[in-house]
């Protein structure tokens, strides 16, 4: 899955990268974000597609039908998976026409230690390039000047690849630039998108990962320490 992740370059730096001539309607800061430890239930950059051009929103992450919401249930869910996002009910509404992406440069996950199992080790993944990532997300945005309480995003996951399962089973669905801007094509139809989503997540051997400290687990910690691997802190 993806619990927590880092999108801390200038949104300028991913949109080059993803549509570099392609039209965006709004404005955006054009210092970097530092966000290096995006939590769930917080609001952050995304992208999707109207009909004028690419919109960068702040949205929520985490999601719910209206019909889900209510005292005593569960936290709006911050992923969908693949296999049941686009054919399920529970995010019918989103799909296929709530598009969107997640910019990132990367996210972590916790490891058990196998003698310890209250024990977690957390892990940073990023490409090994060190370029922007792109994750496959569906959302709901209403145009306002506040927040609409219905508004959120979820990021898709998959299964994850061998070599990667050792970090977590599931994975973010990341995709390369050119997938990325097919996702967010209001001509792509929901057949090709349902495929991007299913069989173009980036393979493991683009991605690498390391250890890191464990003040990434406190939500209120940001900073670019928190991404640095593990033996360089000590």
């Amino acid at each position: 899955m993806c619990g927590r992740y880092s999108i801390y370059e200038p949104m300028d730096h991913y949109l080059k990268e993803l549509a570099p001539k392609q039209l965006v309607i709004n404005g955006y800061d054009l210092w970097p974000i530092d966000r290096y430890n995006v939590a769930p239930t917080t609001r952050v950059e995304i992208i999707r597609p109207t009909e004028q051009g690419l919109s960068v929103d702040k949205v929520r992450w985490g999601w719910s039908p209206f019909w889900a919401k209510g005292e005593g249930k569960r936290p709006a869910p911050i992923n969908a998976r693949v296999e049941t996002a686009m054919t399920g009910k529970f995010f019918k509404q989103l799909w296929p026409n709530g598009r969107a992406l997640a910019p990132a440069n990367g996210w972590f996950e916790w490891v058990k230690d196998p003698n310890d199992p209250k024990k977690k080790q957390p892990y940073f993944i990023k490409l090994k390039e060190g370029g922007p990532m792109f994750f496959a997300a569906l959302a709901e945005v209403h145009q306002g000047l506040e927040p609409d309480p219905q508004d959120g995003f979820v990021i898709i996951t998959a299964d994850s690849d061998q070599g990667m399962v050792d970090i977590h089973d599931r994975r973010p669905v990341v995709l390369s630039p050119e997938h990325a801007r097919e996702w967010v094509d209001p001509e792509t139809t929901p057949e090709r998108a349902a495929e991007i989503a299913r069989e173009c997540c980036r393979p493991t051997e683009q991605f690498t990962w390391h250890t890191v400290g464990k003040a990434v687990g406190n939500v209120r910690n940001q900073g670019p320490e928190l991404i640095v691997p593990e033996s360089q802190d000590e």
